[in-house]
C-alpha cells in the first residue's frame, strides 16, 4: 500500500501549535494508509525531510495544507519542488486558500487535486479511488483540472464533528513530541490550540470562510471537546486553551455546558466570536464563562460606520451602538474584548476613503474610552473573491486583480497580502496606508497590548509616555520614536504573531 506525506508549512516565526488541519487530515486516513507528517513550524530545513521520504518510494501521495499568506512561502516552492524530482508522486492541497483560488493553484502544473473544504470523507475517498482507478467525478468537496476546465463536485453539508475519527494525538507525538507545541502565551505556560468547530453561520464578504461553508456550522458536542481537553493536559500538562473555530461561540448551550465542564480544571481560554451573538447571551452565561478561564474574546467589529457594515454582510444586528454597549459590558465581567477593524474599505471617490479611515480612528479611540482593556486589532482592507458581494464588485471595478500565476503570490509585493498589511489595493493611496499604520503604531504605543508577554512594566510605561501627545492631539504622522522602540523590543502584534 502506497504512503502519504502530509506537510504542514511553516505559519509562524515562533511558537508552533498542535497543526490540527493536517492531523484532521490523518484521522481521515489512520488505519486505511500509512501516514507521515512533516511540521514546517518543527523543522529547520522542510524541504529536505520531505526529499528524504520522498526518496524512500514508500509514498506516492503528497498532502499540503495551505491557508493564505506565510504557508505559501514553503507550499508553493516544495511541491514544485515535489514534482520536478519525483514526478510519479500525486499532490493534493487543501486549506482556504486553494479553495478559493483553486484555477491559480490547478493551472500551475504541479498540483494535481484540490480539497474544497472538509476533508475528512473526501480525501480518503481520493486516495482510494487513486489506487483502484475509479471515477473521482462522484466525490463531494473535490476540485480538479480535465480538459482545459476547472471541474467542482458538489459539496457535502458540514458533519456532525461528533461522528469524524479522533485526532491521533500519540502518532503525532511520535513524530513531533506534543509538549513542545504547548507553548508559553499571554493565556498560559502551556497553551493548547484547539478546533472545536468548522465553518460560520454568516456571510460577511471580507471573510475567506464565506465561500467554503456557505453560512454553515457544526460544533463537537462540548463533553467530547472536554475529552480532548483533559487528555492533552494530563497527558501533555496542557494548562490554557486557544480556540481557532471561526466562531467558537455560535451556540449559548454548548458554551456554558463547555464552561461547566472545564471549570475544574482551572484552565485559562480564548476563541473567537460574534459581537450580537454573545451579547444575547444571559448575564449568568458570560459570569460562568470567567469563571470557567474565559479571559479574552476576539471579536470582529469591523467598522463604526452601519452602511459599511451593511456592505460588508455582516449579517446578525451588529451595529455600531451594540460595538459600544458591548465594550462596556464586556468590562462588567472582567473578559477582554479584542476588537478587530478593517480601515480602508473601497468607496466611489478617494475622499470618502479618507473620511471613513478618520471616522475609523476615532470610533477605536471612543471604544478605547469607553473601556480601555479593549484590545485593538487593526487591518487594513484586503479583497476576498465572494463573487456578487457589492464590496467585492466596488473592488474589481478599481482594476484590483488577484497574481494569475501560483509563484506571483509569494514574489514580495503580495507576500504580505493575505496578512491585510500590504493589500495593493488600487483606491488606497500611500497617504492613506501611512495614515492606518501611523496611528496603529501610536496606539499600540498608548495602549501596548497585554498579549506580549516580553513588555515589561517599565517598558510599558516608556513607550505610553512617549504616545502620550501624539495619541491625545492626534499627531501620528511619522512617529519613528515608537516605530524604534517597538522593533528594539520585538513588540508583538496579536493580528501577525497571535500571542
Amino acid at each position: 500500500m502506497n504512503k502519504v506525506l502530509l506537510f504542514n508549512p511553516r505559519s509562524a516565526a515562533s511558537k508552533a501549535r498542535i497543526p490540527n488541519s493536517i492531523l484532521n487530515i490523518a484521522a481521515s486516513i489512520d488505519g486505511l494508509y500509512s501516514w507521515v507528517i512533516v511540521d514546517g513550524n518543527r523543522e529547520t530545513d522542510p524541504w529536505q525531510k520531505i526529499k528524504n521520504y520522498l526518496e524512500t518510494g514508500e509514498f506516492k501521495y503528497f498532502g499540503v495544507t495551505t491557508m493564505p499568506g506565510p504557508q505559501l512561502k514553503q507550499a508553493i516552492p516544495y511541491s514544485k519542488q515535489t514534482r520536478e524530482q519525483f514526478p510519479g508522486v500525486t499532490i493534493i492541497w487543501g486549506g482556504y486558500f486553494p479553495s478559493n483560488q483553486s484555477r491559480v493553484v490547478l493551472t500551475s502544473g504541479y498540483v494535481d487535486y484540490v480539497i474544497n473544504g472538509p476533508g475528512d470523507k473526501c480525501f480518503p475517498q481520493l486516495l482510494n479511488a487513486l489506487e483502484n482507478n475509479l471515477p473521482i467525478d462522484s466525490i463531494s468537496n473535490l476540485i480538479y483540472y480535465k480538459d482545459s476546465e476547472i471541474i467542482r463536485t458538489r459539496k457535502d453539508e458540514i458533519y456532525d464533528q461528533d461522528e469524524l475519527a479522533p485526532l491521533p494525538y500519540e502518532q503525532l507525538n511520535e513524530l513531533y513530541p506534543i509538549k513542545q507545541y504547548l507553548g508559553k502565551t499571554y493565556l498560559g505556560t502551556r497553551t493548547i490550540a484547539y478546533h472545536s468547530s468548522f465553518g460560520c453561520p454568516f456571510k460577511c464578504s471580507f471573510c475567506a470562510v464565506v465561500p467554503i461553508y456557505n453560512a454553515r456550522w457544526k460544533g463537537k458536542s462540548a463533553a467530547n471537546i472536554y475529552k480532548d481537553i483533559k487528555f492533552l493536559k494530563d497527558q501533555f500538562g496542557g494548562n490554557a486553551i486557544e480556540f481557532h473555530d471561526n466562531n467558537f461561540f455560535v451556540s449559548e448551550k454548548r458554551t456554558v455546558e463547555f464552561s461547566k465542564l472545564i471549570k475544574k480544571e482551572k484552565m485559562v481560554w480564548w476563541g473567537e466570536g460574534r459581537i450580537d451573538t454573545i451579547d444575547r447571551y444571559s448575564d449568568e452565561s458570560l459570569a460562568l464563562m470567567r469563571e470557567s478561564g474565559c479571559k479574552m474574546i476576539f471579536f470582529g467589529a469591523e467598522t463604526g460606520n452601519d452602511e459599511i457594515l451593511k456592505k460588508m454582510d455582516k449579517g446578525g444586528t451588529q451595529s455600531s451602538q451594540e460595538i459600544r454597549s458591548f465594550a462596556a459590558r464586556m468590562a462588567k465581567f472582567d473578559i477582554i474584548p479584542e476588537y478587530s477593524f478593517v480601515l480602508g474599505t473601497p468607496a466611489d471617490t478617494p475622499e470618502q476613503v479618507m473620511k471613513q479611515i478618520d471616522s475609523d480612528i476615532a470610533f477605536i479611540k471612543e471604544i478605547k474610552n469607553i473601556n480601555p482593556r479593549t484590545e485593538i486589532v487593526i487591518y487594513v482592507y484586503s479583497p476576498v473573491p465572494t463573487e456578487g458581494s457589492e464590496m467585492y464588485n466596488k473592488v474589481l471595478e478599481s482594476g484590483f486583480r488577484f497574481p494569475e500565476k501560483l509563484e506571483d503570490w509569494i514574489s514580495p509585493h503580495w507576500e504580505k497580502f493575505d496578512l491585510r498589511k500590504n493589500p495593493l489595493t488600487p483606491w488606497l493611496t500611500p497617504e492613506m496606508i501611512d495614515k492606518i499604520k501611523d496611528f496603529e503604531t501610536v496606539l499600540n504605543g498608548y495602549y501596548p497590548t497585554v498579549s506580549d508577554t516580553r513588555l515589561t512594566l517599565s517598558k510599558r510605561r516608556i513607550i505610553h509616555a512617549l504616545a502620550t501627545l501624539r495619541y491625545k492631539t492626534g499627531i501620528y504622522r511619522k512617529p519613528y520614536e515608537l516605530k524604534a522602540l517597538q522593533i528594539l523590543w520585538k513588540y508583538r502584534q496579536p493580528e501577525l504573531e497571535g500571542f
